[in-house]
């Protein structure tokens, strides 16, 4: 499934989650919209902001680690629905099968 970064989403609430490794996550995803080392966030230090081609919203974040982990990780995924999580998946998986 086709997806575009973005800035910002907004409105998106825990959804599920992903495990994955930080570098992971930036092969599949690209760099992150915001982090690690430019994001202050209070709660996050790293986050990816996507729209896929349906207009689902979904982001993918750490929570409240202090620090952005490069290991293998359980990121959130936010969304406004449950098809965020499953296009995050289906689009990390047909990575994989690449």
């Amino acid at each position: 499934m086709k997806f575009e970064k973005h800035s910002y989403c907004t409105g998106t609430g825990l959804k599920g989650h992903i495990s994955a490794t930080y570098f992971d996550l930036v092969e599949v995803f690209g760099e992150p919209s915001y982090g690690p080392d430019d994001y202050e966030g209070d709660k996050t230090t790293c986050e990816w902001h996507l729209q896929f081609e349906d207009g689902t919203l979904a982001t993918i974040y750490d929570w409240k680690t202090g620090e952005t982990p490069k290991q293998l990780y359980s990121w959130h995924v936010g969304g406004k629905s449950m098809k965020a999580v499953d296009l995050i998946n289906e689009t990390f998986e047909e990575h994989a099968n690449v």
